[in-house]
């Protein structure tokens, strides 16, 4: 019942969006050869809103490929025509949410090109940040926002290589030249709007890269949070102006660019934590006999980092809730040796 009713919902959401003079039936036929014959197998029964041509034949078609029996309806009664009706309010629900998410991100955008001075209405949008702890496993990551909102398929992640630990300067540079130079011999699409999260010092080493590159054409913005990284109260920087530009916190473009960059945040953190889950499940702590999962982040915390630990001396790892003097001893001889 309740593949049905999903099914028969997607059906009735493809008819609201039909082109003018496209009858339902058409819409409803080419949505289930769509889905079912190039996707997921059918269920036994699928109700739909409008009779459909060669309903027979389509039938048989997806009982073949699914291995059962399946019925395509559209005359139905009882919890049959509830389903339906339910399925139909739902996608008309949805088509309004979604007609009045894309009319709030038009003003979004609209708004941006009206408070960074942009002649015409930025079409794309890329933000760029960096995590990492103690210096450690750094990731920085590229978001990237169209008119429909977040593009995710192009999103993209950087492990830092050449950096020395802890400089967010020489991070951001590594990255924004991987990622550019990349679309500049592809020819690719380039962000009207280029956003960094940072202050005077990203922007700098920002338009170092984006000078060195010999690419023009994107309005270049770092995105200063603060001590505090309160939401709403960050200071745009931008290429030969003095003073940041602080936008009022209600602002369409100030709503926008806190999701641009909570979103390029999060991209980040959850590349850095999969880089440093990967690094300290190979971490050679795990070789050592009664180092369980609890001590070892215990000594990582303690320390800052497997780097930490292995500079460690034996009595600063007894100082370590649950490291006993046997551990320590072998914790030690295992970076330094016996």
């Amino acid at each position: 019942a309740s593949s049905a009713k999903y099914r028969s919902r997607s059906s009735s959401t493809r008819t609201t969006n039909r082109a003018p003079g496209t009858e339902a039936a058409e819409i409803i036929r080419a949505f289930l050869l769509q889905y079912y014959v190039g996707g997921r197998a059918a269920p036994g029964e699928i109700l739909v809103s409008a009779g459909v041509p060669e309903a027979e034949s389509i039938s048989e078609l997806l009982a073949e490929r699914a291995g059962h029996r399946v019925r395509v309806k559209w005359r139905v009664r009882g919890d049959g025509a509830r389903w339906l009706a339910m399925a139909i309010a739902n996608a008309e629900q949805a088509l309004a949410l979604r007609q009045s998410s894309s009319a709030t991100l038009a003003r979004q955008f609209e708004d941006l090109a009206e408070q960074l001075g942009c002649v015409e209405v930025p079409a794309r949008l890329e933000c760029f940040d960096v995590s990492h702890t103690a210096g450690g496993e750094t990731v920085a990551s590229c978001v990237v926002f169209g008119a429909g909102g977040p593009l995710k398929s192009e999103y993209r992640r950087f492990n830092i290589a050449t950096a020395a630990a802890g400089d967010d300067y020489a991070a951001l540079g590594e990255a924004l030249r991987r990622r550019y130079s990349r679309l500049r011999k592809t020819e690719a699409v380039l962000p009207d709007v280029l956003f960094i999260d940072g202050g005077r010092g990203q922007l700098a080493r920002a338009c170092e890269v984006l000078e060195d590159l010999d690419l023009r054409g994107m309005r270049l913005v770092a995105i200063a949070k603060g001590a505090a990284r309160r939401a709403g109260h960050e200071r745009l920087f931008m290429p030969g102006v003095r003073a940041g530009l602080r936008l009022p916190s209600s602002s369409p473009a100030s709503h926008l660019i806190q999701q641009l960059s909570d979103e390029a945040h999060r991209f980040a953190l959850t590349g850095h934590r999969a880089r440093r889950g990967r690094r300290q499940n190979s971490s050679p702590l795990r070789a050592i006999a009664g180092l369980g999962p609890q001590r070892r982040s215990a000594l990582l915390r303690q320390f800052g980092g497997l780097q930490g630990v292995a500079r460690a001396g034996i009595e600063d790892l007894q100082r370590v809730k649950g490291i006993s003097p046997r551990l320590a001893q072998a914790i030690y001889e295992q970076f330094h040796g016996a």
